[in-house]
């Protein structure tokens, strides 16, 4: 009797092992699973719909697989590039997890490039993701680095400038020259090139851009791509849709009454110009766009849809500051959470700690779902990879 027991319980135990083992493959087939001294942990597949075969493609198991190691206070973090604080720049890194920093000239103003270099290696070396350290180094009027004789002799001509003096090949010339620079720095991210079209001197945003018509000024952008990504900075069109003959967005609102046809045949084409050549990202601007919507453009779902779904950018979508007075003075509660719920990727913020508690808090309040931060954090660690400054 006992013998037919014993036969009976290994028989028993045979059957579990043999289920569990086909279990175990039929687990390994629908989940990546991560192995490490302690633990196995499995890791959901990446969604179907966010598999949009982006210029990012390439990263996305990898981002995935990063992303559910995150906490949701580091993905919040994560969007925010941060205008540089005058201290305490740790804190913003180690408590708030923030994405990255952007400089302006006082941050270089006086420093080497040894010191320029050391001070963004500590930043660097506080960080648990490493960061996007961005500056808008547009050449002419708009130069935060090359403002410093101690880490360049003269500042960078304007794209105005560059084009009479040596044509397309001096544009290509000075964006390898800036990128060797910025890259030398740290720097990895440019906010450049403006992609406005503008022929009027008049318009506030003439001096910053190439000023020649639409056609010309893809040419001029589809060099800078192409140029730009050929190295280890990152160049973003600005400022989407097109900024046209609008008022200056730092201090006012500003609205744009121009019709929908007008700027998809007009602005929007250096845009699309530089999408076709591989742009990695985009930045919004706070023009109120009449014709597409009643919202700033930054805080517009349907300008993110038109990137998104006409325009088929797969890349980042930036935000201008949101703490510029066309959001400022009428959306200052809010703005973190109206952008996010736009689409935008990343939103770029003078203070870190307010635009992380507006995300926090909503999300408390089911105003924005984990699911709406972990598809804008998700492209962010994708574009890391792609950078290489994530490995």
């Amino acid at each position: 009797m006992k013998k037919i027991i014993i036969i009976l319980i290994l028989i028993v135990l045979s059957g579990s092992v043999i289920y569990n083992l086909l279990n175990n493959e039929k687990n390994k087939e629908e989940v990546k699973t991560q192995y490490n001294d302690n633990y196995v942990e499995k890791i959901p597949k990446l969604p179907v719909s966010w598999q949009d075969n982006g210029i990012f493609k390439d990263y996305y198991e990898k981002a995935y697989e990063y992303l559910n190691h995150m906490t949701i206070d580091e993905k919040i973090g994560q969007m925010l590039l941060v205008r540089l604080p005058s201290n305490n720049y740790e804190e913003l890194i180690t408590n708030y997890h923030i994405g990255g920093y952007l400089l302006f000239a006082c941050d270089f103003e006086g420093k080497n490039k040894n010191q320029v270099v050391k001070m963004i290696d500590s930043f660097q070396n506080s960080a648990k993701t490493p960061l996007l350290i961005a500056v808008d180094e547009e050449g002419g009027s708009v130069v935060r680095v090359s403002k410093n004789t101690k880490l360049r002799k003269t500042p960078f001509k304007s794209p105005q400038q560059l084009y009479k003096d040596g044509g397309y090949d001096l544009i290509i010339k000075d964006t390898l020259e800036k990128s060797k620079l910025l890259d030398s720095l740290g720097i990895n991210l440019n906010l450049a090139p403006v992609a406005d079209v503008s022929i009027n001197k008049k318009d506030y945003i003439y001096d910053r851009s190439f000023g020649k018509n639409a056609l010309e000024t893809s040419t001029y952008i589809e060099k800078v791509i192409e140029t730009g990504n050929t190295t280890n900075v990152s160049y973003t069109l600005k400022h989407f849709p097109g900024y046209g003959n609008n008022t200056d967005t730092h201090t006012e609102k500003s609205i744009d009454t121009r019709s929908y046809d007008d700027i998809m045949n007009n602005d929007i084409l250096p845009f699309k110009a530089g999408i076709d050549k591989g742009a990695q990202a985009i930045l919004v601007n706070h023009n109120t766009i009449t014709s597409i919507d009643d919202l700033p453009a930054s805080l517009s779902p349907k300008i993110n849809q038109l990137l998104r779904n006409e325009l088929k950018f797969t890349g980042i979508i930036i935000t201008d500051d949101l703490y510029m007075g066309a959001i400022d003075n009428s959306y200052a509660d809010n703005a973190a959470v109206l952008a996010v719920k736009a689409g935008n990727n990343i939103l770029i913020v003078s203070d870190g700690k307010k635009a992380y508690f507006q995300l926090k808090n909503a999300l408390a309040n089911k105003e924005i779902t984990e699911d709406d931060i972990n598809q804008a954090v998700f492209k962010i660690i994708a574009w890391k990879y792609y950078k290489g400054i994530l490995k």
